[in-house]
């Protein structure tokens, strides 16, 4: 097959034609792959050059081509979102209802299926399937947990954004925090997961959605997504004027969405006395948490929670975020601002790098 790979930390992907994959065994399916997103987790995987060569791309959706045995929800021809953390549903952290963080899912970090393998080489070499998906390429094998059916109506290269963004930024509203009608809400970081983290605020009821981003053309998309107020970090004291939007009290709830430690550290100042601060974007290793007045953390029972892919379970979460597009509350469309080939890949890399739109979405 052809693919976009990472052959070299930090430097633009190749597009390759001599890619194998392997053929779907026991409870695999192999997906003919339609559309993918560019995250921001595939730039920070380029950068860190972890297990090279590898095919990156996680936000994908397609048609599955074949089945392996044992494969009971799916057969070829059925139109599949695929999701990076597939839950066993048998490990203790899935018998517990903590899907994202299931034991077996987690190989999705190294590029490897369960066993620790991967469906893909060059020349009989190993080629790692990036963040368990690999959507940069024309197929992707992966184990039946890690697709989930979608009617065949749904365009794929609309849908393809609710693989991560949409499940990471609504799901984190949603489910991490269970944000509840007429709360306040406040976003740093206004790309794809934050967008989607307004979005979510919105269809949770949020009476007040403040945001700040130093792109201006974000800030404004964002009203068009459901944002109160915005700020400017250029130019606005935001954990001030965050105060002084909610009446000195602070947000009930604080999403950081870029993934900044010091962000995050404001969302903590901006949350008020009991409030909620959900780390939505992962930071880079490096990234040390520096809160000045800790004391507030007991004494003002203030809350710091992580969420990885929204805290989601993508069978269910996967066909709510569909019916809620059809009712016209999720808007898919608005979120993907630049269209690429295969060919043209590195030129949404780009676009991610330099803060240029929300979503891009290549096309194979």
């Amino acid at each position: 097959m052809r693919a976009a790979v990472l052959t070299s930390q930090g430097q633009p992907l190749e597009v390759l034609d001599n890619i194998d994959v392997a053929e779907p065994g026991p409870g695999q399916v192999l997906v003919k792959v339609a559309a993918c997103g560019i995250c921001h987790s595939d730039v920070t995987i380029m950068d860190l050059g972890h297990q090279l060569p590898m095919v990156l791309g996680h936000e994908a959706a397609g048609t599955v081509e074949a089945v392996g045995p044992g494969v009971r929800r799916l057969a070829a021809g059925d139109q599949v979102m695929l999701t990076p953390l597939g839950p066993c549903g048998r490990c203790y952290w899935c018998v517990r209802g903590e899907h994202t963080i299931c034991a077996d899912a987690q190989q999705f970090v190294g590029g490897t299926l369960s066993d620790g393998t991967t469906p893909l080489s060059r020349d009989g070499e190993d080629v790692w399937q990036g963040l368990g998906v690999g959507g940069f390429g024309e197929y992707s094998l992966v184990e039946e947990r890690n697709a989930v059916k979608l009617d065949p109506d749904v365009p794929l290269d609309i849908a393809c954004v609710i693989g991560c963004a949409m499940q990471t930024g609504v799901g984190a509203v949603l489910n991490t925090a269970d944000v509840e009608a007429g709360a306040t809400v406040l976003v740093t970081g206004l790309g794809g997961i934050g967008i989607a983290t307004v979005q979510g605020a919105r269809i949770a009821g949020a009476a007040r959605i403040i945001v700040s981003d130093p792109v201006e053309d974000r800030r404004d998309a964002a009203i068009h997504f459901g944002a109160t107020d915005v700020l400017d970090p250029g130019e606005d004291d935001v954990v001030a004027r965050t105060r002084e939007l909610t009446g000195g009290i602070g947000v009930d709830y604080a999403f950081d969405s870029a993934g900044y430690a010091p962000l995050l550290a404001d969302c903590v100042a901006a949350s008020r006395v009991g409030g909620t601060t959900v780390s939505v974007g992962v930071p880079s290793f490096e990234q040390p948490l520096h809160i000045e007045g800790a004391f507030q953390i007991a004494s003002h029972e203030k809350k710091i929670i992580g969420s990885l892919l929204g805290s989601v379970h993508s069978h269910h979460e996967v066909p709510r975020l569909i019916a809620l597009w059809r009712r016209g509350l999720l808007d898919l469309e608005a979120m993907i601002t630049q269209r690429y080939s295969l060919d043209e890949i590195n030129h949404g890399v780009d676009d991610l790098r330099n803060t240029r739109g929300i979503r891009s979405v290549i096309s194979l």
